[in-house]
């Protein structure tokens, strides 16, 4: 059935109608006791969402549409690697990554956790040579500089998850993360790193990625002229599924840790993906790290709707989505280490959910993914707040806090985090003309000091961030994306609108290097541009 003929979405749309006009003081004025209940616990993570425009009935009839969908039958059958991205064949079996030892799930009559310990192992053994000294590069010197060299989830993963994680590092190494074909990225990586202590590890599953094996033939070039043809197999590491072409680079195919069809770019940081990453924070945190995965998934299967995270964040998404047409959200963590949260959120939600079209190919009748963006806080409070708290757009948040801080300083974590409070209760309430004037606020400044309050928020506190919290809070998010996928009938595991790019890109290159003037057959813009680029290049 057309989603938007169920009967529990024309309930919620009904509903709609006598929910939008109620402010959330009046909620809270109605159920003092709002801030206990509307609340939900699990993996680490306190889920406070009652400062969101929804009552108990809303909530009800949420649950109605996520049973109507088949929801937790669409859980099971992902989690035991059925082909969900129907449109790749494929199983979606990222949950499977972190899986306990000993655990048992065949796909195609293959035991998938048997081969991800084997990697795992695999890179145990490779990250503690690294960490102790014993693996040197090809004069004899200690690694110190680890360089990944991907794009897409195979960067921003293990970027992410390092900056987050570094309290947790190694500091007498140092890691950097390379993705943009702009030569910039690579160069100013390479100005600040000695060949002699310099490992890279290429991340490409099929080591044919254009920007990363453009990248990865430069470090290569770079390398060999200071330390020669055979310093590359001391020097690089792949982590691919295409031995042909690693072993053609000059990389030892035992240096190549590979990963599975059925793990998704935005869902591997906790494969092999994940290399760096384990070098920087060691195996054994590396491993709690998947056990906050496991965590989740194991809340994400068994839990009640009415205490599960994700579900909780998947269904109040769709509520404004779809209901109040809200088309954005805000991620805004309140601590520094998650500086790159938003960005990783940002490919991970509309990577997925970016689709127009369900699942059998029909053009959907209703908003999709989200636009996904934000800042820490308090950063963006000094710069986009404004907007959230007095603009014209309802642009639900998400406000993700720690109690305790990695670097207590003085009041720096008290002061962060009042901040954090004072946030959520400024955009639920607001602050009227009459209280204005009873603060005695000139008359012409009221209009402009009214904050009309009625902004939706969640809030996430989390004790302290470690490597098991920080796997619980991405695959916190990783299966709202799932349930928000389930409920508008799309694949969240393929990205085929990255595609049609790609293959316009390969076709444009050799215009750009043609020694001679090509011929153009592009609309009239593109030929325009590349005709002025060519001459501009040329001076």
């Amino acid at each position: 059935m057309k989603l938007t003929d169920r009967p529990e979405w024309k309930a919620l749309q009904a509903h709609y109608h006598t929910i939008e006009p109620v402010h959330l003081r009046d909620l809270f004025a109605t159920d003092p006791d709002r801030g206990r209940t509307f609340t939900a616990e699990g993996s680490g993570i306190y889920l406070d969402y009652s400062k969101n425009r929804v009552t108990a009935e809303t909530m009800t009839l949420l649950y109605r549409l996520a049973e109507a969908v088949g929801l937790r039958g669409r859980i099971a059958s992902m989690l035991r690697g059925d082909k969900f991205n129907n449109t790749e064949n494929r199983s979606v079996l990222h949950t499977a990554l972190r899986l306990p030892p000993g655990s048992k799930l065949e796909v195609d009559g293959v035991d998938v956790v048997a081969e991800v310990h084997a990697v795992l192992d695999s890179m145990s053994a490779f990250a503690e040579s690294l960490r102790s000294g014993t693996r040197k590069g090809a004069t004899g010197r200690k690694i110190s500089n680890v360089i990944n060299i991907g794009i897409g989830g195979s960067d921003l993963g293990p970027h992410l998850c390092y900056d987050a994680l570094r309290h947790y590092s190694d500091r007498s190494m140092t890691f950097r993360y390379v993705s943009n074909v702009d030569g910039t990225d690579i160069a100013e990586a390479l100005r600040a790193s000695d060949p002699a202590e310099t490992l890279f590890i290429v991340a490409s599953k099929t080591f044919t990625t254009q920007e990363t094996m453009a990248n990865a033939r430069t470090a290569r070039a770079w390398l060999v002229q200071a330390l020669g043809e055979a310093a590359v197999s001391d020097h690089f590491v792949a982590v691919s599924t295409n031995a042909a072409e690693v072993s053609k680079f000059g990389i030892d195919t035992a240096n190549m840790f590979g990963f599975w069809d059925w793990v998704g770019g935005r869902y591997s940081v906790d494969s092999a993906i994940g290399l760096s990453l384990m070098i920087a924070i060691g195996p054994d945190h590396f491993r709690e790290f998947l056990a906050g995965f496991h965590d989740m998934d194991r809340h994400f299967e068994s839990a009640p709707w009415e205490c599960n995270l994700p579900v909780l964040l998947g269904l109040l998404g769709i509520w404004y989505d779809n209901f109040f047409g809200a088309q954005s959200v805000a991620i805004l963590p309140y601590d520094q280490y998650l500086n790159l949260f938003p960005a990783y959120l940002q490919q991970l939600d509309m990577e997925s959910n970016g689709k127009s079209v369900t699942r059998d190919g029909h053009r959907v009748d209703y908003q999709t993914g989200p636009i996904v963006w934000g800042q820490p806080g308090t950063n963006g409070q000094h710069a986009f707040y404004q907007l959230i708290h007095q603009g014209t757009k309802l642009i639900p948040c998400d406000f993700i806090g720690f109690s305790k801080s990695l670097n207590p300083l003085g009041r720096h974590h008290d002061l962060l985090m009042s901040n954090f409070f004072a946030q959520t209760e400024a955009l639920a309430f607001g602050k009227s003309p009459e209280e204005l004037r009873d603060e005695k606020c000139p008359e012409p400044l009221i209009p402009h000091r009214t904050f009309t309050g009625n902004r939706p928020t969640n809030s996430l506190l989390i004790e302290l961030l470690t490597p098991r919290t920080l796997g619980s809070l991405i695959a916190l998010y990783e299966h709202k994306v799932f349930t928000q996928g389930v409920i508008w009938d799309v694949n969240s595991f393929d990205q085929w609108g990255v595609e049609l790019g790609k293959v316009l890109a390969n076709r444009i290159v050799p215009e750009l290097e043609s020694a001679t003037e090509p011929s153009l057959e592009h609309d009239s813009s593109t030929n325009t541009l590349i005709e002025r680029y060519r001459r501009q290049r040329s001076k």
